[in-house]
């Protein structure tokens, strides 16, 4: 099974995750108001609809962060998906292109195949091309660097899926407390046994903000903990073919000392002969 094709496969689950969940949910919520009488229904079991829009103006912006919350789970399973691909963060036409350059000592040609073909590897080579003068310890420090920053941006991004699932359950928490203080809050104006119904009720409608909550938490934090992994191996894949192409310019380095060492003894025989 190739990475792609797990990658994509991640974000179906997710999806399919949260939409099977929302509606077994609604479901088990329509049967469990089934065995009561039509006026108990019309009394208490309220419609999704009219759990998300008729408990107050707080209670309908926390649904709606909560809403905002998963739209924001799925949009960033896809956009991580189209980032994360091995072929775009590490073109092999890039890596050949590089590799060929440098065998060859045409570092300007090394150099204009980065800048034609941006991604996370030119922009790691070209960091190490521009301290080629400092030495090859240097180079290595500074692609070092740069791979770290390049693993920053893109973990940056996928960290939001961690964020999004912490986030929405306490939100699902922030909602299922407003509930139950309405709930208790209904209970001064009731009285027998219409208390208990409206405060069962009252409770399960409460409920629906924290079960929704972690049905977008629980795929999210799934995500994000695959993804991460992932991103890290690529940044780490990217680091070894750039260690692997500035071999050449530790070779050229030797040589162009070993130049000059020559060039020293045959300038130290000239003064001898005089």
């Amino acid at each position: 099974m190739s990475k792609k094709f797990r990658l994509l496969l991640i974000g179906v689950m997710v999806i399919s995750f949260m939409v099977a969940g929302s509606q077994l949910l609604a479901q088990e919520a329509a049967e469990g108001g089934g065995a009561q009488t039509e006026q108990e229904q019309g009394a208490g079991q309220a419609g999704f609809v009219t759990i998300v829009f008729k408990g107050g103006v707080v209670n309908t912006v926390v649904w709606m962060l909560i809403f905002a919350t998963s739209g924001a789970v799925v949009a960033l399973v896809i956009d991580a998906v189209l980032t994360l691909k091995r072929e775009k963060l590490r073109p092999d036409e890039l890596v050949e292109g590089v590799r060929e350059s440098l065998n060859e000592g045409d570092l300007d040609a090394a150099v204009e195949s980065c800048e034609s073909n941006p991604c996370p590897l030119s922009t790691i080579l070209l960091v190490g091309f521009s301290n080629i003068s400092e030495g090859y310890e240097v180079i290595q420090e500074a692609v070092s660097s740069s791979a770290e920053m390049e693993n920053e941006k893109l973990l940056q991004r996928v960290n939001y899926l961690n964020l999004c699932g912490q986030i929405a359950p306490m939100l699902g928490l922030l909602g299922t407390v407003l509930g139950m203080v309405r709930a208790f809050a209904g209970l001064a104006g009731a009285s027998g046994a219409a208390k208990a119904t409206i405060l069962a009720n009252s409770i399960s409608t409460a409920l629906w903000t924290t079960a929704v909550g972690l049905l977008i938490a629980v795929p999210a934090l799934l995500a994000y903990t695959l993804l991460r992994n992932h991103a890290t191996r690529l940044i780490l894949d990217i680091e070894g073919t750039v260690t692997d192409l500035i071999k050449v310019l530790r070779n050229a380095e030797v040589e162009e000392g070993e130049e000059g060492f020559e060039e020293e003894e045959e300038f130290e025989e000239g003064e001898e002969e005089e």
